[in-house]
């Protein structure tokens, strides 16, 4: 079983996963409603896994004879000004998320929880990979600016997400 403490955390953290969800769900249909089709699936495949993130927080704690107690919520934004506005919510979203999950892990280390430990190591590389993404793609899209070519190339790319 896990301590209260982290028990309460990782119940938390199901909300953030949740939550991260909403927010890619929330740029898909923002990005379609921009004709940014390629972006919009990004996010679309970005929202498939927060939901599988929140999945496994789930089943770990089921894993170790806890209960899930899933919690409301919130909506964090619905438009963006650009698509270099909403890749930098996405991006600074990813480092809230990074410091939870390092907040979880010295909460384990606190607890000498070596399954939770070990079970919060894939997030924590999980973490670098999902905030190096982001960062990537602000960075193009500070480069291209407003230019229209260059953001129908990107939406293509970005497009081609598996």
């Amino acid at each position: 079983m896990l301590s209260p403490k982290l028990l309460t955390a990782f119940n938390d953290q199901i909300k953030h996963e949740l939550e991260s969800a909403y927010l890619y769900a929330a740029m898909n249909a923002w990005f379609k409603s921009e004709n940014f089709d390629g972006m919009a699936h990004w996010m679309e495949v970005q929202t498939k896994e927060e939901i599988n993130h929140a999945r496994k927080f789930f089943d770990h704690i089921f894993e170790r004879g806890d209960v899930v107690e899933l919690q409301p919520i919130n909506i964090l934004a619905k438009k963006w000004a650009s698509p270099l506005d909403a890749f930098k919510a996405a991006y600074e979203h990813e480092q809230f998320v990074t410091g939870k999950i390092n907040d979880l892990m010295t909460m384990a280390i606190a607890d000498k929880d070596y399954a939770a430990q070990e079970f919060l190591n894939w997030f924590v590389a999980e973490q670098v990979e999902e905030e190096d993404s982001t960062l990537k793609i602000v960075q193009l899209l500070k480069r291209i600016g407003d230019h229209g070519q260059a953001l129908v190339m990107i939406d293509r790319e970005l497009g081609k997400r598996e």
